[in-house]
């Protein structure tokens, strides 16, 4: 995609567009360009250049040849052939044949875009207000006109790539929204110029809130609210804004969740970061309908049902960047519980390089899912992680020769080229119904989100035995539990020995934030929570962050994994038919290897990457 910060001829000014335009040989169409002498050329109308190839656009548009852009899909087919995918309209810009704003208008008209000129454009304070003053910079718009009878905002962007990012506003701030592409440059000092004073914080929204009058009268109306003003309260402006600014917050600072509680006295909303929950300026309480109420309209729930969980989704594209919002409703005492599970793909890593796992526990990784059959299981508790181990490892096992399918309680991630199937036990379609339908869909490479009973079990160790490589998860302390676990679940011995390949156990441990970390000596007390002496230590540093503005002064930025890897081996399979108990496995594992997930965290500790009391968090004591 070519930047259209850059323009790379200023003679095609935005004001150019619709107007005649000459185009002679070597001018803004490059060496060769079409030449027309007095014929002037001008800019078709949209209709007739949506939705055509961008090749056909520019030469409707008069910017190229037909033999220009023959050379340019001889030139694209020659890098495909070398396994490089460019986009024509930058291969164009390489041959010289066009320039970036070219491409950019030939983009924005092949999407049903208009280009305007906005130098010099007043844009009313009404319309202005419309969009809070973090929303308009994040997703970089400007608000031009507004319809209050359709509800129409026209709204500028700066690239033809940020035009996806607009249906956020839809249903963010509940307009219809027309986008119209305009100069980088120019809506970056029209931005500056509308919102540099307007920035809101939190206190801000609070007082707007509390002296909203509409809002003001909910208080202690609790859940005597009729449809029709649970309908206005989604709509307010107030809510909008406060909840936009949440999510906005909350994105920018890559928290996993969003937790919105109601209690007898007081309504919280609260950030889970790196795994630890951190409290926001509370709202009234009085406001907590309309916030559920609003959540549930963008997540196109029944705002009308308040006494039965829900469950829904928010798609969002913020910084021209996916992101899922999870919405689960839940009601209590005291109004509905809601939580939003962030899911922002560019803050996962579905690269197993890039897990953070050792070269050795990588090896033992790749070595367990290369298997052409078998059951790998990853374990931990909730938000350990496994899911995106899983992934990863999909991610590198996805190829033209394999299928695979995976079901899921939910599916988080969509992943090009693999099947994903949602669980909805309320239809009946369990993980053990689901998987059996998966069986006679001729997979290579099967992923069930989580071994639960002994049916889907069953069905998993069958589905390995007919050939199957079988992913899946269990919630247990260490790898050698899960042993037990299976056997706990009613299955028999020899058919853990003759499918189970082996058992990742992994946590998560927040990271010492690198632009606050310092070093210090941990005290005696300290280290016996590690069952460590002194003299174990000697020679070692330890780290800690002090604290700073980057990472909220809690002395913790980003979190790392740690590892446990067991593989079967003919001794591991004989001590689980003679039903051995899970020290004995563990003490037999580690002979084999097997480094525990407190040996892992200790490592971790030594290189100065978490501290003592992560490990401790995460970790058992090894007995």
């Amino acid at each position: 995609m070519a930047d259209p910060k850059k323009p790379t001829d200023p003679k095609h000014d935005a004001r150019d567009i619709g107007k005649p335009m000459p185009t002679k040989a070597g001018g803004a169409g490059g060496p060769g360009a079409p030449r027309t002498g007095a014929t002037d050329v001008r800019m078709p109308p949209i209709d007739q250049l949506k939705g055509r190839p961008i090749g056909r656009v520019l030469i409707k548009m008069g910017r190229l040849t037909h033999e220009q852009a023959k050379t340019g899909l001889a030139a694209q087919a020659d890098q495909k052939a070398k396994g490089i995918n460019s986009p024509l309209g930058q291969i164009l810009i390489e041959l010289a044949m066009v320039n970036e704003r070219d491409v950019n208008l030939a983009l924005a008209a092949q999407m049903g875009h208009e280009y305007v000129d906005l130098t010099g454009r007043d844009i009313p304070d009404t319309v202005i207000s419309l969009v809070p003053a973090q929303m308009a910079t994040s997703y970089r718009v400007l608000p031009l006109e507004y319809s209050a009878t359709t509800k129409t905002l026209k709204v500028a962007v700066g690239s033809p790539e940020n035009l996806r990012g607009t249906e956020d506003l839809k249903t963010l701030m509940s307009f219809n929204i027309v986008a119209v592409l305009t100069d980088p440059k120019v809506l970056n000092t029209l931005l500056h110029k509308y919102y540099d004073m307007r920035q809101e914080s939190f206190a801000d929204l609070m007082g707007a809130i509390t002296n909203d009058a509409n809002l003001k009268a909910l208080e202690g109306r609790g859940e005597s609210i009729d449809l029709d003003t649970l309908k206005d309260l989604a709509e307010s402006n107030p809510v909008k804004r406060l909840l936009n600014m949440v999510l906005l917050q909350a994105i920018q600072h890559r928290a996993s969740d969003v937790h919105f509680e109601p209690f007898e006295d007081e309504f919280k909303m609260r950030y889970r970061i790196d795994g630890v929950l951190y409290e926001m300026i509370p709202p009234p309480k009085y406001i907590a309908m309309a916030i559920a109420s609003r959540i549930k309209v963008m997540a196109n729930l029944d705002i009308a049902e308040r006494r039965m969980p829900q469950d829904g989704r928010i798609a969002l594209v913020v910084n021209n960047k996916p992101v899922d919002l999870r919405v689960a409703v839940l009601p209590t005492m005291f109004g509905e519980s809601i939580v939003l599970r962030i899911l922002d793909r560019s803050n996962v890593s579905l690269d197993l390089d890039k897990l953070g796992m050792r070269d050795e526990d990588l090896r033992g990784f790749r070595h367990l899912i290369s298997r052409p059959n078998g059951i790998v299981l990853v374990t931990g508790p909730t938000g350990s992680g496994k899911t995106t181990s899983l992934y990863a490892a999909l991610n590198e096992l996805n190829s033209i020769e394999d299928k695979l399918i995976t079901t899921e309680d939910p599916v988080e991630y969509d992943i090009d080229g693999i099947l994903q199937v949602q669980i909805r036990p309320e239809i009946e379609l369990t993980f053990a119904n689901c998987l059996r339908s998966i069986l006679r869909q001729d997979p290579d490479i099967i992923l069930v989100g989580e071994i639960r009973d002994k049916e889907t079990a069953e069905i998993a160790i069958q589905a390995s035995l007919t050939g199957h490589l079988v992913f899946s998860t269990l919630h247990t302390n260490d790898a050698p539990s899960s042993v037990a676990r299976l056997l706990d679940l009613g299955i028999e011995p020899f058919l853990i020995t003759a499918t189970l390949e082996g058992v990742v156990a992994q946590r998560l441990c927040r990271r010492i934030c690198v632009n606050c970390k310092e070093e210090y000596h941990p005290s005696e007390e300290h280290l016996m929570e590690l069952e460590l002496l002194p003299e174990d230590v000697k020679g070692r540093t330890f780290f800690k962050g002090r604290g700073c503005d980057l990472c909220n002064n809690t002395g913790y930025k980003g979190r790392l994994g740690i590892y446990e890897n067991m593989g079967m081996d003919d001794e591991l399979r004989d001590l689980i038919m003679a039903n051995a108990s899970t020290n004995v496995l563990r003490t037999a594992a580690k002979k084999r290897g097997m480094r525990t997930l407190r040996q892992s965290g200790l490592l971790s500790i030594f290189e100065g990457l978490t501290t003592i009391e992560e490990v401790v968090k995460q970790t058992i004591v090894e007995e």
